[in-house]
């Protein structure tokens, strides 16, 4: 048996090295090891260029920012970079399926690592519903399917349900399969951004970006009482569009379109080569897709005035306004790959985390087994697949999206806080990666994080609030005393696991 902590109480801590020889343990029930730095950046940017890329950039720059959306993108990313560099020491040194799960289980107890668990599965979960909406979306637009099935006016979409059952099959059939699929629609859309922004620059006109920074206004479609920010609700500030406080605010907003990137973290297990492979497949996927973001953002604002920007599809119908019909064709089917590889990651990266929870008992075990022939957690990607599948036939995208920001920057203030306490107590653990400027690199990554919150809606907060609750007390009658940690529970765990899924 491994050793673990001697705290025995909800604060209790799993032993690093546990970790590390659970990872490295080669019995035929473990997961697979098929994966490379390519495959990871394959992953990443599947499950980054997404709804931001097609839906955001527009947007945010007609009703907050202009042309200086690019500012906006840049401050989100740089903000994704930084934690992005925190994921990367941990991912490299600590190569797990529970990603910043397992990271809090190490540093700062078993009772925040659960919180951590339960807020990625609401992160991964929302998230694939967001975008299985979306997509149907897209789909109808691009190809005049029946509204009555397909997007947002339909009572149950199909469409959503389709995606989400296709794709989980995938998931659950196989990492390498999983792979495939992504890598090819990562291609895809890829190829097709890069079409946009190279035939983009044949319709720039320089008067289209003045002024960079449109004059600071009231902002006339502003909410009030729990649909505000936190922060103004806090202050009583009055919102205002456009101006230094518009690309804040849509810096908030857009960096949606950042999240994701960290499931990278959670196929740590999966790598061959994870002290060299994950920093690269993490830092890699943030900067070609910022550098992406960046070029279209302004290939975009140059094509058109950004007050005359189509919200709902943004991309296409400036191609279509300066005549380019068939480029706008183009730049849907890019779309419709894009949310595609985002939903396959999502469902992928979900499977993990739960898996990670099985194992350690905080759900029950029998759920998380591998499966003999897949070496994937089958029984949690159905399960969690049939969830998501539901929630995108009835939920509303905008009830949906901010709930996953949250979730992903709550999710970064832990790891940046896991960095720094893991620099203290376990100095002298092998780091094949190390972010700079330890503890103020992290301090800064946290703030940083918690400032975008602040820019969420309020009742964003209380929805995340009521899913903590709901959480703990999962915690208190079910994982407080199932865990594997807890006194006499290490056997029973591994006999509900098998002897190879454990070690």
């Amino acid at each position: 048996m491994l050793p673990v902590a001697e705290n025995t109480g909800i604060t209790r801590t799993k032993d690093i090295q546990t970790v590390i020889h659970q990872n490295d343990e080669g019995s035929g029930g473990g997961l697979a090891k098929q994966l490379g730095a390519r495959d990871l950046m394959g992953f990443g940017i599947g499950i980054v260029i997404g709804t931001g890329i097609f839906v955001l950039t527009g947007v945010e720059a007609k009703e907050h920012a202009g042309p200086a959306i690019t500012v906006s993108f840049l401050i989100a990313g740089v903000v994704a970079m930084l934690a992005a560099l925190c994921y990367a020491e941990l991912a490299a040194a600590v190569p797990t399926a529970g990603s910043s799960y397992t990271y809090a289980y190490t540093t700062i107890g078993e009772v925040f690592a659960w919180v951590i668990g339960w807020d990625l599965i609401l992160e991964f979960a929302l998230g694939s519903a967001t975008v299985a909406r979306g997509w149907s979306g897209y789909l109808q637009s691009a190809i005049g399917l029946p509204t009555s099935m397909f997007g947002e006016k339909a009572p149950v979409n199909v469409g959503a349900i389709f995606i989400v059952v296709v794709l989980g099959v995938i998931a659950a059939v196989g990492i390498r399969e999983s792979k495939w699929v992504t890598n090819g629609l990562v291609l895809i859309k890829v190829t097709i951004t890069v079409f946009v922004i190279v035939a983009g620059l044949f319709y720039v006109k320089a008067s289209n970006l003045t002024p960079f920074f449109p004059e600071s206004k009231p902002d006339p479609g502003a909410k009030g009482g729990i649909a505000q920010p936190l922060w103004q609700w806090a202050t009583g500030a009055s919102p205002t569009a456009y101006g230094v406080a518009g690309v804040l605010t849509a810096a908030a907003v857009v960096f949606f379109a950042y999240s994701g990137f960290e499931a990278v973290a959670n196929l740590g297990e999966e790598t061959e080569d994870p002290g060299r492979d994950m920093p690269r497949g993490l830092i890699g996927t943030l900067v070609i897709c910022t550098v992406l973001y960046l070029l279209v953002c302004l290939v975009l604002t140059a094509m058109v005035d950004y007050k005359t920007i189509d919200a709902s599809a943004p991309i296409s119908e400036a191609f279509k306004q300066v005549g380019l019909d068939w480029a706008a064709t183009l730049v849907s089917i890019a779309a419709v790959a894009g949310l595609t590889s985002v939903i396959l990651v999502d469902l992928v990266a979900m499977g993990r985390i739960g898996f990670a929870l099985c194992r350690d008992g905080l759900l029950p075990a029998a759920v998380g087994r591998v499966h003999p022939k897949y070496n994937t957690p089958f029984r949690l990607t159905i399960g969690t697949t049939i969830v998501v599948a539901v929630i995108s036939a009835f939920v509303p995208i905008d009830t949906l999206a901010e709930m996953v920001s949250i979730g992903t920057l709550f999710a970064f203030v832990v790891v940046a806080i896991a960095v720094a306490v893991l620099r203290r107590t376990e100095p002298k653990m092998d780091r094949p990666f190390k972010t700079p400027q330890v503890p103020l690199l992290p301090i800064i990554t946290a703030l940083a994080c918690v400032a975008l919150m602040a820019n969420l809606a309020v009742e964003t907060w209380l929805r995340f609030l009521v899913w903590l609750v709901v959480g703990m007390a999962i915690y208190s009658f079910y994982g407080r005393t199932h865990a594997r940690l807890a006194p006499g529970r290490e056997d029973k765990v591994v006999e509900a696991l098998g002897a190879d899924d454990v070690v």
